[in-house]
């Protein structure tokens, strides 16, 4: 069992979705961090749910830092950070009948009946709330640096937004202020109509995350096996729903010919830069110095209301479910945020393997 991400500066998440707490502990960080709780408070409203296309549970997620921070700055000591669970219906969720797509079935075959299975336990979204808190403290810092994230919903529910501009830094400030992230704000209307009508339908949508980051040196990252593609995979696919990565260009890549995908080389300002990103900012691994731009799938919130086949696990009968309760028609866009916070707390860990510990302190 373990939950723990993380090399140098590593995470470890706890809790369960109706149990009284989660959260997350980040150990290695630098000393004399600034951390901002008025930051991490407002990064955490643009998780949570709003409106007819989220959940109508609502937590406030009124977070405490209960170590590693004096005076307002990281000490260097392990950093804590935990969030209530206060708005809870646990008489909506009974042990027996798996849901299907969740991880009913597989979290009671590992942990032999004991999990805890209300709204999920520790395999529930409710626990990305700690990663956000915990991607929080890093992303002023590294912002300092000059490194800047984000993300928009690419696509959702067959409907696409444009895309990142060859420079995505205006893009970025955009986005970071808005709650439904898109670059076109017609198309995101459109995505919130299609998610509307799949919630009427007691259904659920998917999409597609696209994610970028600015500023990152070159350099940063090992060859084969942890590549900055191979860690920030293994990361991004922790979180719930997320089901298939792409760098760059991703699987186009296999339909294009070498003269087309590989980016050529000039010098600006006299640095090696590239023409294009069709790589999306990494060669062998290693950061070339480029934007760094992927995508993540998203999957449909497998919480629906329609009748679905399953199987009792006490019984060993095949059953059929009706899921009530509070669910998200769709979560992208609330798991984008999420997306950024990983990104970060990744990237943390790979800029220290790289520059060492205190690169990211301004002491």
């Amino acid at each position: 069992m373990k939950n723990t991400f993380g090399t140098s500066v590593s995470v470890t998440l706890f809790g369960e979705s109706h149990g009284p707490e989660i959260g997350a502990v980040i150990d290695g960080l630098a000393p004399g961090l600034f951390v901002d709780e008025s930051f991490i408070a407002s990064q955490l409203a643009l998780r949570r749910p709003a409106g007819r296309i989220s959940t109508a549970r609502q937590e406030t997620d009124a977070f405490r830092i209960v170590s590693g921070v004096f005076e307002g700055h990281t000490t260097g000591t392990p950093l804590t950070v935990l969030i209530p669970n206060e708005d809870i219906r646990s008489g909506d969720y009974r042990r027996g009948p798996a849901r299907p797509g969740h991880a009913d079935l597989t979290a009671a075959v590992k942990y032999h009946g004991s999990e805890d299975y209300r709204g999920g336990g520790h395999f529930s979204g409710r626990l990305t709330a700690a990663l956000v808190a915990a991607g929080a403290v890093i992303i002023p810092a590294l912002r300092a640096k000059g490194v800047l994230i984000g993300t928009h919903i690419a696509r959702c529910a067959g409907i696409d937004d444009v895309s990142f501009g060859d420079d995505p830094v205006p893009d970025l400030e955009k986005l970071n202020s808005l709650s439904f992230a898109v670059l076109d704000e017609a198309r995101g209307i459109q995505m919130r109509n299609m998610i509307e009508s799949a919630a009427a339908r007691g259904d659920s949508v998917g999409g597609v995350l696209e994610t970028a980051v600015a500023g990152l040196p070159a350099g940063v990252g090992e060859p084969w096996f942890d590549t900055v593609e191979g860690v920030l995979s293994h990361a991004l696919f922790s979180i719930p729903a997320v089901k298939g990565i792409s760098f760059g260009d991703g699987f186009a890549l296999a339909d294009m010919t070498g003269s087309t995908a590989n980016d050529p080389l000039r010098i600006k300002d006299g640095t090696p830069v590239t023409e294009t990103n069709h790589n999306g900012g990494v060669n062998g691994g290693i950061t070339n110095g480029m934007p760094l731009l992927f995508r993540c799938a998203v999957k449909p919130t497998p919480s629906i209301a329609l009748e679905q086949r399953t199987v009792d696990l006490l019984t060993g009968e095949e059953t059929s479910l009706r899921i009530s309760g509070r669910h998200d028609p769709a979560i992208v866009h609330r798991a984008r945020i999420v997306v950024d916070s990983v990104t970060a707390l990744v990237l943390c860990d790979l800029l220290a393997l790289r520059f060492g510990t205190d690169w990211l302190s301004s002491l």
